[in-house]
Order: structure tokens, then C-alpha cells, then sequence
């Protein structure tokens, strides 16, 4: 969720003189309309330096219409650095950033690295290259947080570079002048990138990485945001004082417009960190807690660090990989999960084949509730439970209420762990093992969390942040305990937490009773970060409608107020566990860990 580099127009970068004008290049020949992406600027030749403590930069510039004449052509072939240079001049400036300006660069590519792993849901086995790795700094937080079972190949442009002592042997770590130079006969399911997309060499750049991608294969992009007016004034500012930015940053529009020729699928671009300098401790404080925010706030997240690009290679895949998560023998033959459904005949499929595929050694049974649905979402369900004896269908008759729904489950489930979640989190899975990774280091509930400060949320409705972030205040508030985002139906529990449970809601306000109740009643409670997608076409829509489930949450956080002061109320028969009591819930720390 945070940019390394706001664009704040580089102190340290000194313009010499400008030279001749160029407008084309001979990689017109490969079938790319370089004109529309040099009509504004090219460059002649970089040189680049280090020395006496400062970074030297020297970009040499022009800007014009008229075609480049023969001498102006032998200038650029000549020149210190060409076209061919510009990923390794963005590779050096930006790891000089990383070293001289950001004092939060470690923890920043740990959100990054996390960032990847929920965007991409990655799974053991899944390739990834890294493209300008500089010294390894984000290939060691890659590699962690994807638990080394992911092959690393991480590529510097620095042709000369030697391997960076920190990375683990693991990684595989090139040098090379180009891409196809080191890799052209390998494909990748992943390509991951920081400040690497230049305008004047964007199309031969993506058109390298659109070669290395594997059929269906993915790319993710951290770039900074062109957008910025704080960016583009200081830019200004920078330019009149004659310390230039040498880079030439790719607006959204023909980002957009390349990756589409070039035959990218599934192509969006979000704005993403508003942790940049100027950086105080608490100011890294506030903007981290900020910015998931922000950055789904109209009109303010243009101010954004930097823009998260995502991109795929067509085709889409039918099927995940098939990959088994299962390697706790705790929870083998275990686990009941209770997954309600209303109008779901599109998701059940897809959810019942990935838990089948990565979590089916741990599956008790799968308790399908289906709540008076009126399209064909029982037909689909009873076709399930002929093929696999632990899905075990519920078919609800009116009133409807998923909070009823989910009560049912809940009642039935039989196994010794329960995992609650809806229909539309298939896409998440891969991240649900984190769940048992916590339950299995002594927890007796692990909540997904979409607002911790790990968390991805893409295309979530502006509203619906509002409504819960004040809501999670106010309960901390009122009830005096710490906590983040305990209302989402994504929940790992132990059987005797779920027989504990007192559910009174019929709607969606159960969630705020299953993860508060536990806490309150002095259950270990841990928030484990996951990812949050908007529903596709291909997905159906969401019933969830913030001013008419708002009621029942209220509903929900007076009666645990009235038991926890009074010991009355509807919940006045919850048992309090009070040799285990917690002050609040913990969540994962920046290294992965526990923390209160």
C-alpha cells in the first residue's frame, strides 16, 4: 500500500545542457507507434555517477516535433547511454532514493512484498521475476512472505553488478543489459517491478516483459503517481532551480492505451501510499493508518505516492493451480466449513473446487446453507454433495437473513475447527492458510482482517469503508478493547468458541456478534491481514447495503455493552473466560509475527 518514490523532484539531480532535437527511433520498426510516446521528449544520452556522498545525474533532454537530423543521430548512437540505458538510469536513481531519502525503506518493501502476495494470491510453486532489483532489498521481502516456496529470479540491470550479500542463495540473481539477453527462452507467472516505466522506452520494455510472461501470467507494477500536483509542482520547482527529475513518467491514459495494444488483459491501475516524504515518526504513524482510506477516497487519492498497475497475459486461466496448503496434522479431518448462500450459482463451483484443491486433507465437511435462493444455486449444491459426501447441503425456507444462515451452519458443524466464509471468497484462499497458521501457534479465533495495515483492498465501496472504520471506532471505544476489523465473515474458530456463541442477528450484523463475542468473552483473538477484491460480472452481486444493515450492527454493540457493564441483556448468558482474558485482539506484526 506505499510508494518508495512521491516524485518530489530529486535535490540532487543537476542538469548539464540540452542538445539537438529527435523525435523517432529505429524501434519504430518494430511495429510500435513511438511517436505518440517521444512527441514530447527524448532523451540523447544519461550519464550517471556517484561520488563525495552525492548522486550525479546527467540527462540530457529535448523536446520538439521535427524529425532528428543525420548528425543528431550519430550524437544518440554515440551518446553515453541510449535508449537501451533508461532501465538501468531508473534502477540507480531509485535505489539512490531508497538509501538517501526514505528512512522507512525496509518496512515499506515488506508492505510491498505483502501487497504482492494479495494481489496475486500467489501459490507454492508459482515463478516470479523481479525486473531492476537493485540490491536485493525487495527480493528478501518477497521471498519471506511468500515462505520460500516460490522460484525468485531477480534481474539488475547494472551488467556488471555482483550478487548483493543479503538476498538468501534461494534467489537467482542476473545481470544483464536486457531481458532477452538472460531470459529469452523462460516464462514467468508473475513479473514484478518498482519505477521502471519510463515514456521513452515503455513500449520495447513492456513488449520484453508481455514475451516473458507465461500464458496467463501476471505483471504488478509499483509506479510512481504522474498524477501527483505535489509531484508536478516540485518538478517545477525543481526544473527552474536546474536540478531536473530524469525521468519521464507514463500517465494512466497511455499506460492504459499500451498495455492494451501490446495484448494485456484484465488491465487496472489503482493509486496507492500516501506514506512520503516528509516522514516523522508519527507521521508514518498516521498515514499508514490513513491510507487504506485515502487511497478509495474520490478526488484525494489523486495525491497518492504512487499507482499499483496490474496487467495479464491473456488467456485467463480456467483452473488454479492445483496445489495442496495442508501440512498441519492438527487440523486434518478437522475442519467444518459453513458458507452461506443466496443467488450464488455462479461462485459455489469455483469456492468448492479450490478448498477441495488446497484444503482438502484438513475438510471434515462443507456445510453449503442455502438461504431460499431463487435462481440455481440449490440444483448446483445438491449436484456438489453427489460427488464428495462431506458437502452437505442446508436448504433454507423463508424468513431469509444470512445471519439466520449462518446460524444453521454453525449448529450443524461437527468438526473440531470451524472456518466461516461467504461465496465470493475464492480468490482469497491461498491467504485463508494464514488463518490456520495462527489457530496452530495457540489462537483460539483468527479473523480476516481487510483493514490492517497488510491489507489489499481494491474497488471497495468508498461508503462501506466509512461505515466500518467508524463503526470499529465507536466499538472501541464503547467497549473499551483494541481491535481493527473483526465484522468480516472470514473466521477460523475452535468448536468450543462456536458453542459459546449467542447469535441473535438474522442479517449481517452476525458478523459484529462472531468476531466481538469471542474477544469480549476472553477468547486469544488474532487479525490476520488478507486481500479484498470488488465482485467481477462473472461473480454476481453483493446484498450487503450499508443503510440497511447499519441498524442491526448498533443493535449488536449496545447489547455487548449493556453485558459487559451490567451483565444484562440479551447476551447476559455469554460465559466469560476470565482466566484468559485479553486486552484486545492481536494482529500480525510488520515481520509477520504475533503482536498485541
Amino acid at each position: 500500500m506505499f510508494s518508495t518514490m512521491p516524485n518530489t523532484g530529486m535535490s540532487s539531480l543537476k542538469q548539464v545542457a540540452p542538445l539537438a532535437r529527435i523525435e523517432q527511433t529505429d524501434a519504430m520498426s518494430r511495429g510500435l507507434r513511438w511517436s505518440r510516446i517521444l512527441d514530447q521528449a527524448s532523451l540523447l544520452g544519461v550519464w550517471l555517477s556517484s561520488g563525495g556522498g552525492t548522486l550525479r545525474v546527467r540527462a540530457v533532454f529535448s523536446v520538439g516535433q521535427e524529425t532528428a537530423r543525420k548528425g543528431g543521430e550519430r550524437d544518440m548512437r554515440s551518446s553515453v547511454n541510449s535508449l537501451s540505458g533508461i532501465p538501468a538510469l531508473r534502477e540507480r536513481v531509485r535505489e539512490a532514493y531508497w538509501k538517501r531519502r526514505d528512512p522507512i525503506i525496509d518496512d515499506r518493501l515488506l508492505w510491498r512484498a505483502q501487497t504482492f502476495r494479495h494481489v496475486m494470491h500467489v501459490l507454492p510453486g508459482q515463478t516470479i521475476l523481479e525486473v531492476g532489483c537493485g540490491e536485493g532489498a525487495f527480493s528478501r521481502q518477497l521471498a519471506k512472505v511468500t515462505r520460500y516456496e516460490c522460484p525468485l529470479t531477480a534481474i539488475t540491470f547494472e551488467a556488471d553488478a555482483r550478487r548483493p550479500a543479503g538476498p538468501p542463495q534461494a534467489i537467482e540473481f542476473l545481470p544483464c543489459r536486457s531481458l532477452s539477453e538472460v531470459l529469452e527462452a523462460r516464462r514467468f507467472d508473475f513479473i514484478v517491478a518498482h519505477d521502471m516505466l519510463d515514456k521513452r522506452n515503455a513500449d520495447s520494455f513492456l513488449m520484453e516483459i508481455f514475451a516473458l510472461l507465461a500464458p496467463g501470467g501476471r505483471i504488478l507494477f509499483y509506479e510512481s503517481n504522474p498524477w501527483n500536483f505535489l509531484r508536478r509542482f516540485r518538478q517545477g520547482i525543481g526544473q527552474i532551480f536546474g536540478r531536473p527529475d530524469p525521468r519521464l513518467l507514463l500517465n494512466r491514459p497511455d499506460m492504459y492505451e499500451l498495455l492494451s495494444e501490446l495484448g494485456f488483459i484484465r488491465i487496472f491501475a489503482v493509486f496507492n501510499d500516501f506514506v512520503y516524504a516528509p516522514l516523522t515518526p508519527k507521521g508514518v504513524w498516521l498515514l499508514r493508518n490513513l491510507s487504506i482510506i485515502i487511497e478509495n477516497m474520490p478526488a484525494f487519492r489523486t495525491l497518492a505516492g504512487s499507482i499499483l498497475v496490474h496487467a495479464q497475459k491473456p488467456p485467463v486461466p480456467a483452473h488454479f493451480p492445483r496445489v495442496s496448503l495442508t501440512i498441519d496434522n492438527m487440523f486434518r479431518r478437522a475442519v467444518s466449513i459453513v458458507v452461506p448462500c443466496h443467488n450464488e450459482e455462479m461462485n459455489i463451483g469455483p469456492l468448492i473446487w479450490r478448498l477441495l484443491s488446497l484444503y482438502g486433507d484438513y475438510i471434515y465437511e462443507i456445510i453449503l446453507v442455502n438461504d431460499n435462493s431463487s435462481d440455481q444455486t440449490g440444483r448446483v449444491i445438491d449436484e456438489l454433495a453427489t460427488r464428495d459426501p462431506r458437502i452437505k447441503p442446508i436448504h433454507r425456507t423463508p424468513p431469509n437473513g444470512v445471519g439466520r444462515a449462518i446460524t444453521d451452519g454453525l449448529r450443524m458443524a461437527g468438526g473440531e475447527f470451524v472456518l466461516s466464509l461467504d461465496c465470493d471468497f475464492q480468490h482469497l484462499l491461498p491467504e485463508v492458510r494464514d488463518l490456520f497458521d495462527a489457530v496452530a501457534e495457540g489462537s483460539d479465533v483468527a479473523v480476516g482482517s481487510r483493514f490492517s495495515r497488510h491489507s489489499v483492498l481494491l474497488n471497495y465501496p468508498f461508503m462501506k469503508i466509512i461505515a466500518n472504520r467508524a463503526f470499529h471506532m465507536i466499538a472501541r471505544l464503547v467497549l473499551l478493547t483494541r481491535f481493527r476489523d473483526l465484522t468480516n465473515n472470514l473466521k477460523l474458530m475452535r468448536r468450543e468458541v462456536v458453542q459459546n456463541l449467542l447469535l441473535r442477528e438474522p442479517g449481517f450484523a452476525i458478523n459484529a456478534e462472531t468476531g466481538l463475542q469471542p474477544l469480549l468473552m476472553g477468547y486469544r483473538v488474532i487479525e490476520v491481514p488478507i486481500s479484498w477484491i470488488g465482485r467481477g460480472i462473472d461473480m454476481g452481486v453483493s446484498s450487503f447495503r450499508v443503510l440497511k444493515v447499519g441498524g442491526g450492527y448498533w443493535r449488536v454493540l449496545y447489547r455487548l455493552w449493556l453485558w459487559r457493564l451490567f451483565n444484562a441483556g440479551p447476551y447476559r448468558t455469554l460465559r466469560r473466560q476470565s482466566e484468559r482474558w485479553h486486552r484486545g485482539a492481536k494482529s500480525w506484526s510488520d515481520d509477520g509475527s504475533l503482536a498485541e
